[in-house]
């Protein structure tokens, strides 16, 4: 198993398909990405442009990429559903995790639903960086495998860009 500075090579995206599909992340993961097709993602994309064209600044600190910084070290990360909100959260807070291990520095976090008008507050507590580092060793566990997990039907198939690759052209 690897250890936990070792697990900073993942980025959010690892993290939050973790939670959406294990599939997804083993297909991703080693180089598969089918998400430069979807629509969803470049409604994502415009969402962020559109609604946060002045403040929105990506910036990448290592493997992780953040929507925009504010004063204070505060992470904002842009959504466009609660769809996967756990998802979302365990994005934002491995990225605060990721600053306090890889840089030493302290945040808070901010998840945007603009579609929703909803905000939701994230902080780093000792119990929160222990289950991400929980979680930490859970990807790397789905990753090591030789094959990629086996299928499962959920919410998201419908409307993944990889349900080809688990379903065919049912």
């Amino acid at each position: 198993m690897r250890d936990v500075h070792t697990s900073l090579n993942f980025t959010g995206t690892q993290v939050n398909y973790y939670f959406v599909c294990k599939r997804k992340l083993w297909f991703f993961s080693r180089g598969l990405e089918m998400e430069e097709t979807s629509d969803l993602v470049l409604l994502g994309r415009l969402l962020h442009e559109r609604g946060y064209a002045r403040r929105l600044k990506e910036v990448q600190v290592g493997r992780i990429k953040i929507d925009f910084l504010a004063s204070g070290c505060e992470i904002h990360e842009v959504k466009r559903s609660r769809k996967a909100e756990d998802a979302h959260l365990f994005q934002l807070l491995y990225y605060l995790y990721y600053l306090r291990k890889y840089a030493g520095v302290e945040g808070r976090g901010v998840l945007h639903y603009p579609l929703l008008r909803r905000t939701v507050n994230a902080e780093l507590t000792d119990d929160r960086a222990r289950q991400v580092e929980a979680l930490l060793r859970e990807i790397d566990e789905v990753l090591r495998q030789p094959r990629p997990p086996e299928p499962l039907k959920t919410g998201y198939c419908r409307r993944c860009s990889y349900a080809e690759l688990c379903w065919g052209s049912e």
